[in-house]
């Protein structure tokens, strides 16, 4: 069984920019980011780039939406917390499983 591959020129398909500090140690926090939303994503999105950025940087865009920076929305995002705002970019409708009722039941004493 083989899976198509998403062809490269595909605009229909969301590009996941992770922007990153190097001189922060922040490359592999960057590049595991990025694997779990290849796995999440992978029928979503044509690509998830990882580029070096300014010192301190930590930034996520979806497209043209900015979901995560480090530096208005408070350090680093939650797997969960940031598979759910690309997941409102990319296919809002989609059901994260246990990462959305995880969130859904917290709190919830029923």
């Amino acid at each position: 069984m083989t899976e198509s591959l998403p062809d490269i020129g595909d605009n229909s398909r969301s590009r996941i920019v992770i922007t990153y500090c190097v001189r922060c140690g922040w490359l592999l926090r960057a590049a595991w980011m990025a694997q779990e939303l290849l796995t999440s994503f992978h029928g979503d999105v044509s690509e998830v780039a990882l580029r070096p950025g300014a010192s301190g940087s930590f930034r996520i865009d979806v497209g043209e939406s900015n979901v995560w920076n480090r530096e208005t929305d408070g350090g680093f995002p939650e797997i969960t917390v940031l598979k759910q705002r690309v997941r409102d970019v990319v296919a809002p409708a989609r059901d994260l499983g246990h990462s959305d009722r995880s969130t859904l039941t917290s709190g919830n004493d029923d």
